[in-house]
């Protein structure tokens, strides 16, 4: 079950693709946006990305961080990242438990087969670490604006 607002957010650790570990708790003091995606460098995924990073300059001006997460390596987002000139931060969650626990991972349905994976989910986590907006069922496509009209608010 996705977390709603008001919640806290769960406390994590996971790697960037340099190897850096970055906790929820670093953030502490600032807004930030965590948007969990399924693949790197897959239509959806490029399309939420690029996204983001169009209106990167836009969330920091507003102060607001720009975190993105899901299974892949820490050597796939580096390739994510220099392919696509991603000024934010992509974390590696590959046993899946931080997407657990902010309820972005479950059972998916896709041509009939069932599986197990990443919800399109979005986050706007408060500088006092509670959840102020979740975004379900993201459609890729200018979502960053959504997102950023919601974080201007």
């Amino acid at each position: 079950m996705v977390l709603s607002a008001g919640e806290q957010a769960p406390a994590f650790e996971l790697l960037d693709n340099e190897g850096n570990l970055h906790k929820l708790s670093d953030y502490q003091g600032q807004t930030i946006v965590i948007y969990f995606y399924p693949r790197d460098d897959t239509p959806g995924c490029t399309t939420e990305a690029c996204s983001f990073r169009d209106a990167y300059a836009d969330f920091r001006e507003a102060g607001v961080e720009v975190i993105g997460i899901s299974p892949d390596n820490e050597g796939s987002h580096s390739k994510f990242i220099a392919k696509y000139q991603l000024p934010f931060v992509l974390l590696s969650d590959p046993d899946h438990q931080v997407s657990e626990a902010f309820g972005a991972w479950g059972l998916k349905k896709m041509y009939g087969r069932e599986y197990k994976g990443v919800f399109r989910t979005t986050f706007v986590i408060g500088p006092d670490g509670k959840i102020k907006h979740v975004f379900e069922n993201v459609k890729p496509a200018d979502h960053s604006q959504e997102v950023l009209e919601v974080v201007k608010a």
